[in-house]
């Protein structure tokens, strides 16, 4: 799957594209009045899982597209191990303070509450993120050695 450079390509601009902005929401990377690049004392792990969360992304989505191309034409279900990856990248990218700034203020009362919870618990919903995308990566690996071995029979 890795060795077509398509599927390299998707994961760089995967882990890029989630990347940059979860570094810029979290305040790690900077473009006024220069681009600089800060990690603050004691923040290393919120950093760290943002990493790791951008790589497992572009690790598990291209491999959920091409388990999709390879089983366009077959009747099982397909849908699992892309929600995971999905709900995975969405659930790192939540916690982030200029976020919850936004959020207070278009919600009112319930924004601060609902930031006020993101702020707080913003490291165990990465690292619950992370989970759901190693589950999917579990997953998808799974699928793919038992749908190939079906399909390479036939």
């Amino acid at each position: 799957m890795f060795s077509n450079p398509k599927y390299i390509l998707l994961g760089g601009i995967i882990f890029v594209g989630l990347l940059i902005p979860l570094l810029i929401l979290s305040e790690y990377l900077f473009f006024e009045p220069y681009v600089v690049g800060h990690i603050p004392k004691d923040t290393e792990l919120g950093f760290s899982l943002i990493v790791i969360l951008s790589g497992l992304a572009a690790l598990v989505l291209p491999m959920n597209v091409y388990r999709i191309n390879f089983l366009r034409h077959s009747k099982k279900k397909l849908g699992g191990g892309v929600f995971g990856s999905i709900v995975g990248a969405a659930a790192g990218a939540c916690g982030c303070g200029p976020v919850g700034f936004a959020i207070i203020s278009t919600f009112g009362s319930i924004g601060s509450v609902a930031s006020s919870f993101l702020i707080t618990y913003e490291i165990p919903i990465r690292m619950a993120a992370i989970c759901i995308l190693v589950l999917s990566y579990f997953t998808t690996i799974r699928s793919l050695k038992v749908e190939c071995k079906i399909n390479s029979d036939n």
